[in-house]
Formats: structure tokens, C-alpha cells, sequence
């Protein structure tokens, strides 16, 4: 994606983006939804903002993949308007953040090569809003080994970190090499090309990627820590962040206090202390997982309320969209697999 020509067009944009924003699902609606099949879910979406992919997607589909599908689909369309309304500097900032979802194509493009799927239950999963063109996401789905997967990211920051980790891959015979390759090459890139003075929409919008750069290490280094896998800590570091550097996080990885304390002194300490409780009560990754989604959430409110026109707004929009579409995904998924709404709630991220 280029930069567009002209300036940013701030006022614009965000105003777009919390009209948008207001129609996202609250509260209310998710404590509906956790009551109804998934027959009802369905027709729920059919009267919301949904109903153009409910109604688009459903001659082919049914129940959890019906909802999945049109919940992708959605999403893409969201962001894709964004792309449309963004100028200049505005542009580059939105696009290079939307990148996400060409590493979603890759990481599912390998699945799929690993589990052998049918090229249209991928394709269905995809989520078209980043950076690839239609040419090299047909590339990706004519994939039918690894390496014709990996042959197909030629030319983007996915190919050399994929290619080096591939013989990893083939001796374990396990995604995670590969996946975690993935995420490196995304969350390394963010932050590439920003201006070394930055004025402050630009501040703000570096002092947002470093959290979430932070909580993606904290998310590895919580994984690794319970999960008693003899990985090193560092080959899953992602450069960019305030809280750690790659010896600090291969030496709190293995003592899991010490990584809790370090968490409850830094910047984002009282919006995770009672994940923290939480976590080291249960010894339970799910409840801290979704916090940790919670408090990025949060904190690009924070920052959107410091500086309204700025790209925070929209990159708060984002996260806000991908947590709605999570949500009704677990809530379809669990009313599918007869789960309780208690359990279901705890599945789910709502500020």
C-alpha cells in the first residue's frame, strides 16, 4: 500500500470512525445473544449490521460457519472503507496496522496446508484487508505444500523469517516455528519509517504500537512460562516494546513471579493487577489472555481521549471491531458446543 497524496485528514476520518463505532454491539446485546441457538444468532445478525454478509454468504453456508464467514467478510469491508477514507500520512499509518490481516491469510494459508482443507474452506477465512493483492492471495490458496505457501509471500516482509524458520517446521512438524515467524515479521515492521521527531498524533501513535508490541511479548512470555516447553524465551521476542529486552524476557520467562512482579510495576500494572491475581491463582492463561485484550482496548481509549484527531481514534475502532467479532465468534462457537453462559461470558472481552 502507498501513501496517498495530500494531507492527513484527520477531523474527517474520525468522525467516520465513531459514527462506526456507535454501532458496534454492546453489552446488552452480547447478554442476548449468549441466550439464543445458533439458528437465532443467526437471524440477530440478519437484522444488524451484518445482514449484507448474512444474506450474501447464506445460500452456501449454515450455523457457526454461516455466522464465521459473514463475520470475516464484515470485518474486511469495515476496514477497507477506512483505506478509502484515509489521506496522506493518515493513510500509511492505518495501512501499515492493517498488515495484520495479510499475516491472518498467511498463518491461515498454512493451516490449511497442514490440515490438508479444502482451498474453499481457506479462501472462506480469509480476511481481506491488508496489504496483499488478489494475485498473491491466489497464489497463497493454490498452495499445496509449505514451501509453495512460503514461495507464495515472496517479495514481503513474511518470505526470509518464514524461509529461515521452515526447517524448524520440518523437525518438529509443528506450527508454531512458523506462525511465531510470522507475528515477528509483522510486529518488527510497525514501527519502521517513523519520523525520529515526531509531532504528536505521531507520538501517540508510536507510544500505541509499543504497548501492543508490549503485550504481545507479555502474552509469549506468560505462554512460555506455564507451559513448561523447553523453548528459548528470546527466539519469540519482538523488538520495540518498553518493558522488556531480549535477556529480560528469557530470564523472567522461567520464573513466572518474577514476570508477574515486573508486569504489576510498569505503566500497565493497574489495569492488569487483577488479571495478575487471577492468573496466579488458577494457573489459567485464558482469563490473563483476555485482559491483556481488554487493557490494550483501554488504553487506546486513554490515548484516543488525549488526542481525538489523531490516528488513535481509528486504531481504538479496530481493536474495538476485532473484539465484537471475536465475541460473537465465542459466543457461536460456545452455544455450538452447549457451554454454559457463565462459561461463555468468560470468554469474552467487553469494556
Amino acid at each position: 500500500m502507498s501513501t496517498k497524496q495530500g494531507g492527513s485528514n484527520y477531523e474527517y476520518v474520525t468522525a467516520r470512525v465513531r459514527s462506526r463505532r456507535s454501532r458496534l454491539f454492546d453489552e446488552d446485546d452480547y447478554r442476548k445473544l449468549t441466550r439464543m441457538g445458533t439458528g437465532e444468532i443467526a437471524r440477530f445478525m440478519e437484522e444488524s449490521e451484518y445482514e449484507a454478509e448474512m444474506n450474501a454468504l447464506g445460500s452456501r453456508h449454515g450455523g457457526v460457519d454461516l455466522i464465521e464467514y459473514a463475520l470475516n467478510r464484515n470485518l474486511a469491508a469495515n476496514f477497507d472503507d477506512l483505506l478509502r477514507w484515509a489521506d496522506g500520512r493518515l493513510y500509511d499509518y492505518v495501512a501499515r496496522y492493517l498488515r495484520k490481516f495479510d499475516a491472518w491469510n498467511v498463518k491461515t494459508t498454512l493451516r490449511g496446508v497442514y490440515s490438508e482443507a479444502d482451498r474453499t474452506d481457506v479462501e472462506d477465512d480469509f480476511i481481506r484487508a491488508g496489504e496483499f493483492t488478489e494475485k498473491q492471495h491466489s497464489a497463497l490458496l493454490d498452495a499445496a505444500s509449505m514451501e509453495e505457501a512460503i514461495a507464495a509471500t515472496r517479495g514481503t516482509m513474511f518470505h526470509g523469517p518464514l524461509e529461515a524458520a521452515l526447517e524448524v517446521y520440518e523437525e518438529s512438524d509443528e506450527l508454531v516455528p512458523l506462525e511465531n515467524a510470522i507475528d515477528r515479521a509483522f510486529y518488527g515492521h510497525l514501527l519502521d519509517g517513523l519520523p525520529e521527531e515526531p509531532d504528536r498524533p505521531t507520538e501517540l501513535y508510536i507510544e500505541f504500537l509499543r504497548a501492543e508490541i508490549d503485550f504481545r511479548n507479555l502474552r509469549n512470555a506468560f505462554r512460555l512460562a506455564y507451559s513448561g516447553a523447553d523453548m528459548d524465551p528470546a527466539d519469540y521476542f519482538i523488538d520495540g516494546g518498553r518493558l522488556f529486552g531480549e535477556g529480560d524476557l528469557r530470564q523472567l520467562a522461567q520464573t513466572p513471579d518474577e514476570l508477574a512482579a515486573r508486569v504489576r510495576e510498569s505503566p500497565y500494572g493497574d489495569d492488569l493487577d487483577e488479571a495478575l491475581d487471577a492468573l496466579e491463582r488458577a494457573r489459567s492463561l485464558i482469563g490473563f489472555e483476555n485482559a491483556l485484550d481488554a487493557a490494550l482496548l483501554e488504553y487506546s481509549e486513554q490515548l484516543s481521549s488525549r488526542y481525538p484527531l489523531s490516528v488513535c481514534p481509528v486504531l481504538g475502532y479496530v481493536l474495538a471491531k476485532e473484539r465484537e467479532i471475536d465475541n460473537i465468534r465465542a459466543i457461536a462457537r460456545g452455544r455450538e458446543a452447549g457451554l454454559s453462559e457463565e462459561e461463555i461470558q468468560n470468554e469474552l472481552v467487553i469494556l
